[in-house]
């Protein structure tokens, strides 16, 4: 009980912490979208995205991804009121079709696929702030199956403009491996975190992302830190001849 309170407190810690970014985020997409727009959050955890976008920018329909059923559970709860368009899909995305392991943290925004460096400086630090008052074991390990975006995107209605958001804790670059061209060409957007910390193992470096996106004719248009942390968000804007 003490360490419910204690994540919620956190929470709203960091929710307070994130505001400012959030707008700056929400203040590009403004001045940079016109009409209708398609979000395609993956990475959607409780909706936090899907408010916020919903709140501020003229969204049309939405597709939702999230593997973690116990907060796929709370997704649908939270965005239940919304009067949008949503469509929730109860798995994770990658470059193929495959079963892997969610490797789920008691803060249940940074569980990911990649596996953990638990000898990192970043990660001794953030698990011991987040478990201060906790009984449960660090980590739980849940089978998920993974499939491609582009599986979903022949079946999509897409709006004026397609933001594509991933937020996945490591496992971006993957998800950006299975978009076809077809699918890459009717995005206009990508938002997308990228850790610089060594908590997470991942196969890829920032300019593995950033030479896939130019390759496929996106711009970086867009770069923040996040508060406390070595992460940055960036959007990439599509090149329209």
């Amino acid at each position: 009980m003490i360490n419910e309170i204690y994540l919620k407190i956190l929470n709203i810690i960091f929710f307070l912490v994130d505001h400012k970014n959030k707008i700056e985020i929400i203040n590009y997409f403004k001045k940079n979208t016109s009409g209708n727009l398609t979000l395609i959050d993956v990475g959607a955890h409780k909706g936090e995205t899907i408010k916020y976008f919903t709140k501020f920018l003229n969204i049309g329909n939405i597709y939702a991804f999230e593997p973690n059923k116990i907060i796929y559970q709370t997704l649908l709860k939270n965005i239940s009121k919304l009067e949008k368009d949503i469509n929730c899909f109860n798995c994770a995305l990658g470059d193929k079709d495959e079963i892997k392991t969610l490797n789920i943290l008691n803060e249940s925004s940074s569980s990911t696929i990649n596996n953990l460096n638990k000898s990192s400086k970043y990660y001794k630090k953030k698990n011991k702030i987040i478990n201060l008052f906790s009984t449960k074991k660090e980590i739980i390990k849940k089978n998920v199956e993974i499939k491609t975006l582009s599986s979903f995107m022949n079946n999509f209605t897409l709006k004026n403009q397609v933001i594509l958001k991933i937020d996945t804790e490591g496992y971006e670059y993957k998800i950006l491996n299975g978009l076809s061209k077809k699918h890459l060409e009717r995005i206009d957007f990508i938002y997308f975190e990228h850790h610089y910390d060594q908590m997470i193992i991942k196969d890829y470096n920032f300019s593995d992302i950033n030479s896939f996106l130019k390759n496929n004719n996106f711009n970086l248009s867009f770069k923040i830190r996040m508060n406390f942390r070595k992460t940055f968000e960036y959007i990439y804007e599509k090149k329209r001849y």
